[in-house]
C-alpha cells in the first residue's frame, strides 16, 4: 500500500514539477527556491495518509502548494524584517566568508561561489556585483538597474542568503 502511494506521488510530481516550480516562480519573484519548494510539496504529498480520498489529485497538489508558498513568503518577510543590511555588524558578517575545513582550498570557494552567483536572477547578481565588486551605494544601483532602493536592498538579502545556504553546504 504504502509503495503504492509513493509510486502515484513520484509519478504526480514528476508529470507536475516544471509546473510547480514554475508556480513558484510566479509566486515568490524568485526561482532561487523554486526547487525547493517543490521538493517540499513532494514530501507533504508523501505523508498524506490517504490519497485514496482526494479526488482530484493535481487540484490537491497544488492546493498544498499554495500553502508551501504562504508559508515562505511569510517566512521571508519574518526574514526581511528582522535583517537591516544596512546595519554595521550585518555588514561585518555579510563580508566574512563562511569557515570552511581545511580541504577546501580559497580557490575551490571563489569558484563555487562564482556557480553560486550565476544561480541568481540577473537583477539580483547585478545588485550584489554593483555593490562588492564595484562599491556602489543602494541609490547608485538602484539608479543603474532602474529599481527603487528597497529593491535593491531586497535583491542583495536575497543573494546573500541563496549563497549563505549554497556554499554552507561544502562546509
Amino acid at each position: 500500500m504504502a509503495e503504492a502511494k509513493q509510486t502515484l506521488v513520484e509519478r504526480l510530481f514528476a508529470e507536475q514539477r516544471g509546473a510547480l516550480q514554475a508556480f513558484f516562480r510566479r509566486r515568490a519573484g524568485c526561482r532561487l527556491e523554486a526547487a525547493d519548494l517543490a521538493q517540499e510539496v513532494y514530501l507533504r504529498m508523501l505523508r498524506v495518509a490517504d490519497t485514496d480520498a482526494i479526488r482530484d489529485l493535481e487540484a490537491y497538489l497544488f492546493g498544498v502548494a499554495s500553502h508551501v508558498a504562504k508559508e515562505h513568503a511569510a517566512i521571508e518577510w519574518r526574514r526581511g524584517r528582522t535583517v537591516d543590511v544596512n546595519d554595521a555588524t550585518i555588514q561585518e558578517q555579510i563580508a566574512e566568508l563562511p569557515s570552511f575545513d581545511g580541504d577546501i582550498d580559497t580557490e575551490q570557494r571563489v569558484t563555487r561561489l562564482r556557480e553560486v552567483l550565476r544561480q541568481l536572477p540577473p537583477k539580483c547578481q547585478a545588485a550584489v556585483v554593483l555593490q562588492y565588486r564595484h562599491g556602489l551605494s543602494y541609490e547608485q544601483i538602484a539608479e543603474r538597474l532602474e529599481i527603487s532602493t528597497h529593491m535593491v536592498k531586497k535583491y542583495v538579502g536575497q543573494a546573500l542568503g541563496h549563497c549563505r545556504r549554497r556554499m554552507a553546504r561544502l562546509g
